[in-house]
């Protein structure tokens, strides 16, 4: 311990004689060292070669005997890294700090009530054909199992049918656990008829994000070279849905490693257009969500993976407040920005199964007691509800420095841009439509009586900090990278995890604190917006889903109508870029935004939208 303290002094002590303390230098150095491939046999030494490179890297010079000076500080540094490794960390050891989502003076309400679900009419009597529930909600669901109008052996055989019918087409499933299901049916009726009532849950059949780990069960992560990963004991999530009656019949896919909508078994497709993907990273959870396959669905969000998806899919999805849903036994991403909610029909359905998973579990610490009290029945109109303005105003097109330099490019280089250009444009297009739904949504609002504020977010660098979660995220999967079995991974391109992975080993430690302080300031910012108002309407593919991932607020996600025939034609080529490429009959969506631990308000108001507007019963025709 001591002989370590002070190789590190040593270190920071020499670096910083030189000026490199915030610099890339440190970290680019290490990561040359590491890399060299020179004496596969013998332990890399850093060279004064490789402080030329890293110095490059960092633009700035070094004198030679500076560099002899440096030699001795900088290896005994390098050689503390192989007592790290050789603990061969896996992905559920967390980092020695907690990310706390709140700024000071906040108060968190811990003072938890019995729920208030919807008094909506319920379906009364079985459709002669049970497939003809598929798209049924929880509510309306529940309602039918617990008067005993069907069992859930029954429901769950129908719900398999349909994956098995339709994964062909949409591969939206890793694993379906029918022996498990099949098991948790029969004792769900047991229960039934013996008068033991779980709650508005029990019976029903979900879907788990194939990064929860489920005992006897592949955990893929979704990516080539984890097939046969498994896991010893189920994830808290699982197990707070087995204690509410949930019978989870089938692990939905994810892209590789939680980006996007491609894994190891191809890409999950979107049920309104089969040529698109469906988005990711919880593809497949939204997916036989939408294509009507399961009840509800579980995904987790680090940075858009409940919102893509549940635009893409037309589904209504709850990203909680970051520390509301414990997330011990699902892979860690971001240990400071992954959270894990459900991907639903409609929004009390995503009430209902927050219902059941929220709150500590004494394992994952970032999990705050905070309550959760759902009312349906809650008084909307006391809320004052804010809008992003500038959101919702016409976009301005800007010049590219590309389109400034023209004179300068060639031929071939022209040609690129012009075809950049036509891309740009096209995007510009499909986003000047969407916008009306943005618009009906304020005007729809104002006549429910709604009075708008408007309000704006921060003027602060949140792009300059998402390297955060591509360092914590290269942190997780190290071993990934450092063996090179990263070339297992399905997507290899410049924007996917494996480049990113490496790219993020030049991040400085001191740069990753820096962007940390930054968050701070706009945790403390954001925050300042919900003094102002309760609730804030916002664009779904805007700066705020960077924006508030960054500062652990909460949004629910909900259907926004179906583009008609007059919009704009997609992409020949999905690239999984842009998540509202669109096309006729695809749906649209809106996003509400909450205060921390606010997400029972929030999500009621969504709930009076959503009522209003009834897009949530739309689904696709497969």
């Amino acid at each position: 311990m001591s002989t370590m303290t002070l190789d590190r002094r040593t270190f920071l002590s020499t670096c910083s004689r030189f000026g490199f303390a915030s610099t890339l230098f440190p970290g680019a150095l290490y990561t040359l060292a590491a890399q060299d491939k020179t004496a596969p046999d013998a332990k890399p030494k850093i060279t004064p070669e490789m402080i030329d490179a890293a110095a490059a890297l960092a633009g700035v010079s070094i004198a030679a005997d500076q560099k002899q000076a440096m030699l001795d500080g900088l290896n005994q540094q390098h050689e503390a890294y192989d007592a790290i490794r050789k603990l061969r960390l896996p992905n559920s050891v967390p980092p020695a700090y907690i990310f706390d989502p709140l700024p000071p003076g906040a108060k968190v309400s811990t003072e938890k009530h019995d729920p208030v679900y919807s008094k909506a009419p319920a379906i009364m009597t079985v459709p002669a054909n049970l497939e003809d529930l598929a798209f049924a909600s929880v509510v309306e669901l529940a309602g039918l199992l617990r008067r005993k109008k069907i069992s859930s052996v029954n429901l769950i055989e129908m719900y398999i049918a349909r994956i098995k019918r339709y994964d062909p087409i949409l591969h939206f499933v890793v694993t379906i656990t029918e022996d498990r299901a099949l098991t948790k049916a029969k004792e769900a009726d047991a229960e039934l008829a013996a008068g033991k009532y779980r709650g508005p849950l029990h019976g029903l059949p979900w879907g788990a994000k194939d990064l929860l780990a489920v005992k006897g069960y592949p955990t893929t992560w979704g990516a080539g070279g984890f097939e046969k990963q498994s896991f010893d004991d189920d994830a808290t999530v699982v197990k707070r849905l087995d204690a509410a009656g949930a019978v989870l019949i089938a692990k939905t896919t994810l892209g590789a490693l939680a980006m996007g909508d491609k894994w190891f078994g191809g890409r999950t497709r979107n049920p309104w257009n089969t040529k698109q993907g469906s988005s990711g990273s919880s593809a497949g959870s939204a997916s036989a969500t939408a294509a009507g396959c399961v009840a509800f669905a579980i995904g987790s969000e680090t940075l858009g993976s409940i919102s893509s998806p549940s635009t893409r899919c037309g589904t209504t999805g709850l990203r909680p407040t970051f520390g509301f849903v414990p997330r011990t036994g699902a892979m860690a991403l971001g240990w400071t920005m992954d959270k894990l909610g459900p991907i639903c029909r409609a929004v009390e359905d995503c009430a209902i199964v927050m219902q059941a998973i929220y709150g500590p579990d004494g394992e994952d610490l970032a999990t705050r007691d905070a309550a959760f009290n759902w009312n349906a029945d809650f008084d909307w109109k006391s809320l004052r509800i804010g809008y992003l303005q500038k959101e919702f105003e016409p976009e301005k097109e800007q010049q590219s420095e590309e389109d400034k330099q023209s004179a300068l490019l060639t031929e071939d280089e022209k040609k690129k841009r012009e075809q950049r250009q036509k891309e740009r444009a096209a995007g510009r297009a499909r986003r000047d439509y969407d916008r009306k739904y943005d618009l009906a949504t304020l005007d729809k609002l104002r006549s429910m009586g709604v009075n708008l504020i408007p309000v704006e977010l921060p003027a602060l660098p949140y792009g300059a900090m998402t390297p955060l979660l591509e360092a914590e995220a290269a942190a997780a999967f190290d071993e990934l990278t450092r063996t090179g079995r990263d070339k297992l991974l399905t997507e290899q391109g410049e924007d996917d995890w494996p480049n990113i992975f490496r790219v993020a080993r030049f991040y400085p430690a001191v740069e990753y604190v820096q962007a940390n302080r930054a968050r701070t300031l706009a945790i403390r910012e954001v925050s300042k917006l919900f003094e102002i108002v309760d609730v804030i309407v916002a664009s779904t593919n805007s700066e705020q889903l960077v924006v508030t991932n960054l500062t652990g607020h909460p949004a629910v996600i909900v259907p926004n109508g179906i583009r008609g025939d007059d919009a704009p034609v997609p992409p020949k080529v999905d690239t999984g870029e842009d998540d509202s490429i669109g096309g006729p009959g695809t749906p649209v969506s809106i996003t509400f935004l909450g205060g921390h631990y606010q997400d029972a308000k929030l999500s009621s108001f969504a709930k009076t939208y959503q009522d209003a507007t009834g897009f949530q019963k739309q689904h696709p025709k497969l």
